[in-house]
């Protein structure tokens, strides 16, 4: 007899990423997997989130306090409705050799959250672990959104809906925001942090990235307007601004470059830390609290 090792190729690699979308909206997107050998396999497809052992598995501190590496679960947030944010299809079958198969992948979040992922695996003849794929995506209420820098918040997401606020509160909340900012959601943050290596000819880069997110459920056509506000300390802490201003139309990015060189006579014992307030108009108007941290390296 002859043995026959099993082969097949995947379109994507190891993460499928779905990006953006709005909350309770829905998008798919397509693995390929290609038979390579020349034998008939079989093939099934799992979800991490759907196994049998997932309860058990939970049992355990989160990953971002015990290691330093994994800041996300490999099963993230999921959706309140109790039904899987991600699905396949299908779920198993045969490929003939040289043919291809398609999985559909869908990714239907029912609210906002940054945090949506799973593991899809492919296994041949119900043992084989053939493919490993860490799926991803992120949801928002609305149009835009705002990333970059280092992370502040906790990728961790209780399942619990919270209780709305009570009547008064709510109306001294708004009426703080109204007085301070306008109306307008609370201000968020993001740091970002630039190093400048020692005697290098080049500034330290960073960059915020802005964009709009292309649904059906959006009518109007308005375009994101965005604006970081600049003052003169930033450039007396050596911080220059590329792309601060803009516009996007739905399905657009816009990155926002930030550079700084060390002053002269910058004390490398206390580097700058200097804010500036970034601005996105879209269906509402939010704003973010942008928080630039720089200091010198060493080349070594």
């Amino acid at each position: 007899g002859h043995g026959v090792v099993p082969s097949t190729e995947c379109s994507v690699g190891q993460v499928l990423d779905m990006g953006y979308v709005m909350a309770r909206d829905t998008v798919t997107a397509t693995v390929q997997i290609k038979n390579t050998s020349s034998m008939t396999l079989q093939f099934s497809v799992q979800l991490e989130s759907l196994s049998p052992t997932r309860d058990r598995d939970r049992q355990k501190i989160p990953s971002f306090l015990t290691s330093s590496l994994q800041r996300t679960e490999i099963v993230g947030t999921q959706n309140y409705n109790g039904f899987s944010v991600f699905r396949v299809s299908p779920t198993e079958g045969k490929i003939e050799a040289g043919m291809s198969q398609d999985l559909v992948v869908t990714f239907s979040p029912d609210h906002e959250s940054l945090y949506y992922s799973d593991r899809l695996k492919v296994l041949l003849f119900g043992k084989h672990t053939a493919h490993e794929i860490q799926l991803k995506g992120a949801a928002r209420d609305h149009l835009m959104f705002v990333e970059g820098g280092e992370p502040l918040d906790v990728p961790v997401e209780s399942l619990a809906v919270t209780s709305p606020v009570a009547p008064q509160e709510a109306l001294e909340k708004e009426l703080t925001w109204l007085l301070f900012l306008g109306p307008q959601e609370a201000v968020r943050s993001l740091l970002l942090l630039l190093e400048f290596v020692e005697g290098s000819a080049e500034p330290a880069r960073a960059e915020i990235t802005v964009g709009a997110i292309q649904s059906p459920q959006l009518a109007t056509k308005k375009a994101v307007e965005f604006s970081l506000d600049s003052g003169p300390e930033l450039r007396r802490a050596g911080f220059e601004l590329d792309g601060a201003r803009g516009a996007l139309e739905r399905g657009q990015l816009r990155r926002i470059g930030v550079s700084w060189v060390p002053p002269a006579g910058l004390q490398t014992s206390d580097p700058p830390l200097v804010s500036a307030l970034l601005t996105v108009k879209g269906d509402i108007t939010e704003c973010y609290r942008v928080l630039l941290m720089a200091r010198v390296v060493s080349a070594a």
